[in-house]
């Protein structure tokens, strides 16, 4: 877990007697909460307490709203990460983000905006390995990549190495032999996670893909081939990158 230089510094003031505990908290409970008006609530102390950023979901939010939330948070917590961002609000979260000093980086495969008014998260010693059987694959693979480097993660990605054609998926497990965890996406019927899950000797999460057609299609059995899988491992919702991969960075670190 990233540990909260702000809070320590509270601690240590009271420690020393510069600050009375009534102050204290007072002071935490107002670094634990923010509010953007009266439409969100933010949690500011969610990286500290469980070890993962807060995530801002663009899909459904009025672009007003997505704007003021995203940087009042990167504002007050030093970084903020947006996902499901169509490439039109990213492009007016940039313009705006500019106007008050604040960086961001989008992703357009995976619909994901980091901004940044602080710094570089802290690396940690976790290597994460992310595989997609397919192209179409690669948008969730992102979102996964985004959110595990956010946390400190070092990130080796192949992608296009489905059961379609299995041989392309052994030299990939060799260069990533120092992998702790590995988050595997696959639309269609979804085989490649269970695959990879008999391979390695490293927790494997599967992620199914809303890709695939007519019957048990959008994901669906990708979803049930993984639930259903004889190798161990552990299986997301549809598309959940963002899950897969802070899950697969909180086991590496």
């Amino acid at each position: 877990m990233e540990p909260d230089a702000g809070l320590r510094d509270i601690l240590q003031r009271v420690s020393a007697g510069d600050m009375t505990a009534q102050d204290a908290e007072k002071e935490i409970c107002s670094r634990s909460a923010g509010h953007v008006g009266s439409i969100a609530t933010l949690d500011l102390g969610r990286q500290a307490r469980c070890g993962i950023p807060e995530v801002i979901l663009a899909e459904g939010k009025d672009p007003d709203h997505l704007s003021a939330i995203a940087a009042e948070y990167a504002r007050r917590a030093g970084r903020c990460v947006i996902t499901s961002l169509d490439p039109g609000k990213a492009a007016r979260l940039s313009e705006e983000a500019a106007k008050i000093g604040i960086g961001c980086e989008y992703s357009r495969e995976g619909q994901v905006m980091v901004l940044a008014g602080g710094p570089l998260p802290t690396r940690t010693r976790g290597v994460v390995g992310i595989i997609t059987a397919g192209t179409s694959d690669i948008r969730v693979a992102e979102e996964a990549r985004v959110i595990a480097e956010e946390m400190g993660c070092l990130v080796r990605t192949a992608f296009d190495v489905g059961v379609a054609g299995l041989h392309r998926l052994f030299p990939v497990l060799t260069g990533m032999s120092d992998c702790h965890a590995f988050v595997v996406a696959a639309g269609r019927e979804g085989t490649l996670p269970a695959v990879v899950a008999g391979l390695v000797d490293k927790p494997v999460i599967g992620v199914p893909v809303s890709t695939g057609y007519g019957y048990m299609g959008k994901g669906e059995a990708a979803l049930a081939s993984m639930l259903q899988s004889c190798s161990v491992l552990t299986v997301v919702n549809i598309d959940a990158g963002f899950v897969a991969g802070a899950f697969a960075a909180r086991i590496a670190v």
